[in-house]
């Protein structure tokens, strides 16, 4: 599995988005943004610094980013650009000889006394931080890379960076517990009767097959906490949905009569019976090699284990059962199942 650039781009904007990140320029190669506090404190690992910031009360101030989607079409239209010279406004042509620049500047530029030294250094003593007094004794201290908020810091994110892997982490964290309504349009808040709206709860669950090989599935199942019916393609009846995070105007919510509990138990008796029923010939499959690996296992130790003496038969017997185990992780068929997101999600009543 594989994203495009196009994908990538539309998976970090949306995060952008949703974290109401401040966007200074945009292309469809790049995003330069200043992040929100929200998302300045899952994605830059400064503990120390949010922790002063909610101990003294100050005002926070967030990183800045240029988010790189295509590096080398980027850089080659960067390139392009720098190539480009740069033409004199207005057609005036400058002269490039015969003025004496010291002469222009007077005897002594403003904010310089005589000599070249800055204003408010006593003579003598030079500005240069490398000629002071304390890098005689004690050397050169070399200068630190400036950051902060100041700084906009260039990262590639494509397919498998860190940064987006951050990212998705950061989304799935914040993203794992949904309470959403569905929008009813303009439309709804000038009628007379309030809309009624069918509390689901809906989980997408995450089925992992792993044997030597691996296979992964996304169940997106829906459970009505008023009538008890199951959604099964409940993820495809919500993408075709408007949704919003605040309660609209206008409606009401009707009452459950199952338990967020009990939903959530008969969803997952739901999706064990539909697993019940799939192929398992691969399991199998893998068992058999399974036992042929550990065969090969037990015929290349048995006559190691001859060794008579003790200390090195002892080691031997260590490696072989660790080998065993190995063989047995990597070849031994399972099936988990982990809840990727879950949510309240407020419907209009069919």
């Amino acid at each position: 599995m594989t994203l495009t650039t196009q994908e990538v781009r539309k998976h970090v904007m949306d995060y952008l988005e949703a974290t109401d990140c401040t966007v200074i320029e945009v292309s469809p190669l790049h995003v330069t943004v200043k992040l929100s506090p929200r998302a300045d404190r899952m994605l830059t690992d400064r503990p120390y610094y949010w922790g002063f910031v909610e101990r003294t009360g100050a005002e926070p101030e967030t990183l800045s980013f240029t988010f790189v989607f295509d590096p080398e079409q980027y850089d080659h239209a960067a390139a392009q650009a720098s190539a480009t010279p740069a033409r004199p406004r207005g057609g005036v042509n400058l002269p490039t000889g015969g003025l004496n620049m010291e002469a222009a500047a007077g005897p002594a530029a403003e904010g310089t006394a005589p000599g070249g030294t800055p204003a408010g250094v006593p003579p003598g003593v030079s500005a240069d931080p490398q000629d002071s007094i304390l890098a005689r004794y004690f050397g050169v201290m070399p200068a630190l890379p400036r950051l902060g908020p100041g700084l906009i810091r260039r990262e590639d994110v494509i397919y498998g960076s860190k940064r987006l892997n951050q990212i998705w982490a950061a989304a799935r964290d914040e993203g794992k517990c949904l309470q959403l309504f569905e929008d009813p349009g303009s439309r709804q808040r000038m009628t007379l009767f309030s809309a009624a709206y069918e509390p689901w709860l809906g989980v997408c669950y995450k089925v992992e097959m792993t044997c030597d090989l691996k296979r992964e599935e996304l169940h997106f199942l829906g459970i009505s906490l008023t009538t008890g019916k199951i959604a099964a393609e409940f993820g495809s009846r919500l993408n075709s949905l408007e949704l919003t995070p605040r309660l609209p105007e206008n409606i009401h919510i009707q009452p459950y009569d199952l338990s967020i509990a009990g939903g959530a138990d008969r969803l997952e008796n739901y999706l064990t019976s539909q697993l019940a029923g799939l192929d398992y010939s691969w399991a199998e499959e893998a068992r058999e090699r399974l036992r042929l690996e550990l065969s090969i296992v037990d015929l290349y130790y048995t006559e190691l284990l001859k060794e008579p003496d003790e200390e090195k038969k002892q080691a031997i017997e260590e490696q072989y059962n660790s080998r065993r185990t190995e063989t047995a992780w990597q070849y031994e068929p399972q099936i988990s199942v982990s809840a990727v997101t879950y949510g309240l999600f407020h419907l209009r009543s069919s």
